[in-house]
C-alpha cells in the first residue's frame, strides 16, 4: 500500500498520445480540430444571438436550446482546443492536476447535455400533447428548476466519477491512449486493479443514460402518436418538422455515449473508442445549432429577418 501511494504522488504529468496508429495525419487533425472548433463556437453563438435577439422566440423551447448552445460551446472547449494543439506540437503532455480538470468539466457537461436532451423532449411533449395547458405546465420556475438540476446531476456525477479515477495508482506508466482525459483512457492507463470503478461507471453512466434515453423515446412515442392523429397535413408537417431536429441529435448523442459507457469492457479497445469520442466531443456540439436551425421554420424566419434589418437582402 505504501509503494503504491508513492507511485500515486511522484506522477506529475501524462502523455497524450492520441491517435498513434496515425502519426503522418496530426497536422490534419490539428487543421479539422480547430476548424470544427471555430464552426462550434460561431454557430452556436449565432443560435444563442438570434435566440436572444428575437422575442418570438423567447418561450420555453428556445429557452433550452439557448441553453444547449451555451453548453455545447463549453462542452468542446474543454476538449478541442487542447487536442489541436496537442496534434500540432506532436506531443501531448498535461498535468495531472490539468487531466483532472478537463475530466471533471467533460463529465460535468457531457452528463449535463444528456439530461437536457431530456429536458428539451418532455417539453415538446408537454407542447403537442397537451397545447392547451403548456403554458402551465412549462413555467419560467420549472424551466429554470430543469436547467439547474440538470447541471447539478452532471455535478454529482463528474465528482464521482473524477473523484474514482483519480484515487488510481498509476505506477510511473504516464501514456493515455486518447487525445483528452476520458474516464476510459485514464483507468486503462492504471496499473490498480479497475473492476471497482467500472462497476461505478457503468452503474451511474448506465442508469444516467438509459433514464434520460428512456424519457426521451417515451415522449416521442407518445407525441408520434398524438401527430400521426392530427387531421391536418399541414399540422402533422409542422409536428414532425420541429421534432425530427431533436430526435437526430438525440441519436447521435446517446448512440454514441452508450457505446462508450454503458457497456462492459469500456476500457479494452482504446484506439475504436477514440474515434468514437470525436463524433461526440467535437461533432455533435458542431452540428447541433446546423441540426436545430435547418429544420426548424422559426429559426430560419427570424435569421432572414436579422439578415434583413441589417440590409442583407
Amino acid at each position: 500500500m505504501k509503494g503504491n501511494m508513492e507511485n500515486h504522488t511522484k506522477i506529475t504529468e501524462f502523455m497524450l498520445v492520441g491517435f498513434k496508429s496515425h502519426p503522418g495525419s496530426q497536422l490534419l487533425l490539428s487543421f479539422l480540430f480547430s476548424i470544427m472548433y471555430v464552426v462550434t463556437v460561431v454557430g452556436n453563438g449565432c443560435m444563442i444571438l438570434i435566440i436572444r435577439t428575437d422575442s418570438n422566440l423567447h418561450t420555453p423551447m428556445y429557452f433550452f436550446l439557448q441553453n444547449l448552445s451555451i453548453l455545447d460551446i463549453c462542452y468542446s472547449s474543454v476538449i478541442t482546443p487542447k487536442a489541436a494543439l496537442t496534434f500540432s506540437l506532436g506531443r501531448g503532455l498535461i498535468s495531472y492536476n490539468g487531466c483532472a480538470s478537463q475530466m471533471f468539466f467533460f463529465s460535468l457537461f457531457g452528463t449535463t447535455e444528456a439530461f437536457f436532451l431530456a429536458v428539451m423532449a418532455y417539453d415538446r411533449f408537454c407542447a403537442i400533447c397537451s397545447p392547451l395547458l403548456y403554458t402551465i405546465i412549462m413555467n419560467k420556475r420549472l424551466c429554470i428548476f430543469m436547467v439547474m438540476g440538470s447541471y447539478l446531476s452532471g455535478c454529482i456525477n463528474c465528482t464521482i466519477q473524477t473523484g474514482f479515477t483519480f484515487s488510481l495508482s498509476f505506477c510511473g506508466h504516464q501514456e493515455i491512449n486518447h487525445f483528452f482525459c476520458d474516464v476510459p483512457a485514464v483507468m486503462h492507463a492504471s496499473c490498480s486493479d479497475v473492476f471497482v470503478n467500472e462497476i461505478v461507471m457503468l452503474a451511474l453512466c448506465g442508469s444516467i443514460i438509459v433514464g434520460t434515453a428512456l424519457v426521451v423515446f417515451i415522449s416521442y412515442g407518445y407525441i408520434i402518436l398524438i401527430i400521426i392523429q392530427m387531421p391536418s397535413a399541414e399540422s402533422r408537417r409542422k409536428a414532425f418538422s420541429t421534432c425530427s431536429s431533436h430526435m437526430l441529435a438525440v441519436s447521435l448523442f446517446f448512440g454514441s455515449v452508450f457505446f462508450m459507457y454503458a457497456q462492459p469492457g469500456v476500457t479494452s479497445s482504446p484506439d475504436k473508442n477514440n474515434t468514437i469520442s470525436v463524433l461526440y466531443t467535437i461533432v455533435i456540439p458542431m452540428l447541433n445549432p446546423f441540426i436545430y436551425a435547418l429544420r426548424n421554420q422559426e429559426v430560419k424566419g427570424s435569421l432572414k429577418k436579422q439578415f434583413k434589418g441589417k440590409g442583407f437582402f
